[in-house]
């Protein structure tokens, strides 16, 4: 707020947080007119994908809403912050959030007195996990309107069967990756309860199977990926992204039921000093060919670089609030700036194709109006900082100690 009031003429930094924090405007609202103009430009049902992932803020202290010791992603490690999940609209190279959902973690959900006190709505302290915020996400995405094929997520959320198989309960098409010790079956595991040997005890009432089950990871090593041939996905900046690609049946099963589900796994590897293996886990048709689905699987690339311009061109991390409508407030208008960008970036696709979120803000930053500062307001400035930041050491001293 500060930063942006020494830039801007007629604002001030008491403002500019009255807005943010305290001021009636519906976050979610606005989110969903973004996402609405976004599927304007991105929205298909052929190209576009749904995917999803998640992003951590490392924050300091315990009152800004939903943090928590967690693992956070950005840093690749556990430590204190927030956590939210996104939902990106991707279409080819262009792509945008178009949804996002703070984490609570239990620690909030079990003390009502801190959510009430950090503005968190009554509806909203009910534990939710990470999956459930995602299958959330998909659902508002339909409910919205938005056009995509499937849904895309990480391996974060292909460390089980609940979310995948809600996905197909949903009738969404979904492509997952997955971690190498993920388990499956190459064939039909048949589970049953098995039959009572003598009328002594209870009956039987868990499923069972004969059928071992094996690592993705195995099953990799003993493919014949290396013998298929090289697929062009699409052009980059060093050329194509060329991989070899390998669709491969199996089945999963969640242990407990007798529902046993019909999958694929995709493995894709990138040609290069530097090669890249993926294995992901997939409800796709038959009809689909590899190369469509070794895009799909790759389409992550550019969800990756939506966080990042947020982060550096949009300030997407760089908030110093404490409230739930504070954030996401916070979330909406960075939403805003990304959709903002991609707009620009479309319109000018044919006469300026390399253009990037940073190039945009370069050109906004030399031609937007800026505050006409004196000599003594700038220095009046550095002191209001110097007084910030002292206000700031005290505070942690006091923690300290």
């Amino acid at each position: 707020m500060d930063r942006i009031s020494e830039a801007v003429p007629d604002c001030k930094s008491r403002n500019l947080q009255q807005f943010l924090t305290h001021s009636k405007w519906n976050a979610r609202e606005v989110i969903k007119q973004v996402a609405r103009e976004t599927d304007s430009l991105l929205g298909d049902t052929i190209d576009t994908g749904l995917i999803i992932d998640e992003s951590g803020f490392a924050k300091q202290g315990q009152m800004s809403v939903g943090v928590s010791r967690q693992w956070l992603g950005r840093l690749g490690k556990v430590d204190n912050g927030q956590v939210a999940v996104y939902g990106v609209l991707a279409n080819d190279r262009f792509a945008a959030p178009v949804d996002a959902r703070l984490y609570l973690p239990k620690n909030w959900i079990d003390d009502p007195k801190r959510c009430t006190k950090a503005g968190v709505p009554a509806s909203e302290q009910i534990f939710k996990t990470k999956d459930e915020l995602a299958l959330e996400i998909v659902q508002n995405a339909r409910s919205n309107g938005l056009r995509f094929d499937w849904v895309g997520a990480d391996a974060g959320y292909g460390k089980g069967q609940d979310f995948p198989n809600k996905l197909d309960a949903m009738n969404e098409t979904f492509i997952i990756d997955l971690h190498s010790d993920f388990h499956v079956y190459s064939e039909n595991p048949k589970p049953y309860i098995p039959c009572k040997k003598s009328k002594r005890g209870p009956n039987f009432k868990r499923y069972q199977t004969d059928a071992k089950s094996i690592e993705v990871q195995k099953i990799f090593s003993e493919s014949d990926l290396d013998e298929q041939p090289v697929l062009k996905l699409r052009k980059t900046s060093r050329g194509f992204l060329k991989v070899k690609a390998l669709r491969i049946p199996v089945y999963t099963w969640d242990g407990e039921t007798a529902e046993v589900k019909e999958r694929q796994l995709i493995i894709t590897k990138t040609i290069g000093p530097s090669s890249d293996l993926k294995i992901s886990i997939t409800n796709t048709p038959l009809s689909i060919g590899i190369k469509k689905l070794a895009w799909m699987q790759r389409q992550r690339f550019w969800v990756e670089r939506v966080f990042e311009d947020a982060k550096s061109e949009c300030g997407m991390a760089d908030y110093q609030v404490r409230k739930w409508d504070a954030w996401h407030h916070h979330m909406a208008l960075v939403m805003m700036a990304v959709l903002f960008m991609l707009e620009e970036r479309i319109r000018h696709k044919e006469s300026y194709p390399l253009l990037s979120c940073a190039d945009i803000e370069e050109l906004l930053s030399k031609f937007l109006p800026r505050r006409n500062v004196t000599k003594e307001e700038i220095i009046s400035q550095l002191e209001y900082r110097h007084r910030k930041r002292l206000s700031a050491i005290a505070s942690h001293s006091r923690c300290a100690t």
